[in-house]
């Protein structure tokens, strides 16, 4: 798959917005535009996402999720990430490119947005796509990883696939589950970009 030439308002925002958290070679800039490149073109044949493009996209979908990557506390090197709910790829596809030695795994139960994932991926080789629900999963990951998808449905299938969890929610959402027992969440992390949303991680108890 050819990459398209980087313009350079899209490189310069992602330094821009990230520079305290994140430093991202030419490579992976062009990794992530080359993302952002056919996510446009798709997006005009089905609804992968209702965000404005250009700087508006970069923000809420590519440095929401770099900014996540980057805080999620992984202990080792290589770690194996679902992505539950993944729809266009975010967070999975960004956290893979930021992240090339973990294995990330994009659930859709969307067949067609399972199609476009597998496009938009190919070029990565640490990332696979499962076109199957949540429910069906039944193999292990070190972390399980969710955005856009009700945190209730995550906590119902954590316990059983993952051994920590990451989200990216709403203040309320949040709310309604930290209190539950399944899950040790560590203090949240508030996205910069405004819209009172936090990045959440925590551990699944021991006594789940």
């Amino acid at each position: 798959m050819p990459t398209p030439d980087v313009p350079v308002w899209f490189a310069a925002l992602l330094d821009r917005e990230l520079v305290r958290w994140v430093l991202l070679s030419q490579l992976q800039i062009a990794q992530l535009y080359q993302h952002y490149d056919i996510l446009l073109r798709w997006n005009r044949r089905m609804n992968l996402t209702t965000v404005k493009p250009g700087p508006e996209t970069v923000i809420r979908h590519y440095c929401e999720s770099l900014f996540f990557a980057a805080h999620l506390p992984a202990a080792h090197d290589k770690i194996s990430v679902l992505d539950l709910g993944s729809g266009a790829g975010f967070p999975g596809i960004p956290t893979a490119i930021l992240m090339p030695n973990w294995q990330i795994t994009l659930v859709e139960s969307s067949q067609r947005k399972a199609v476009f994932l597998r496009e938009s991926s190919r070029h990565l080789p640490n990332v696979s796509t499962r076109a199957q629900r949540m429910e069906s999963i039944s193999d292990q990951s070190d972390w399980i990883v969710a955005r856009a998808v009700d945190p209730s449905e995550i906590l119902l299938n954590v316990p059983r696939i993952g051994a920590h969890v990451g989200l990216m929610i709403g203040e309320k959402d949040f709310l309604a589950i930290k209190h539950d027992s399944r899950i040790a969440w560590a203090d949240p992390v508030r996205l910069p970009w405004g819209d009172r949303r936090l990045c959440i991680y925590g551990n699944v108890s021991r006594e789940t």
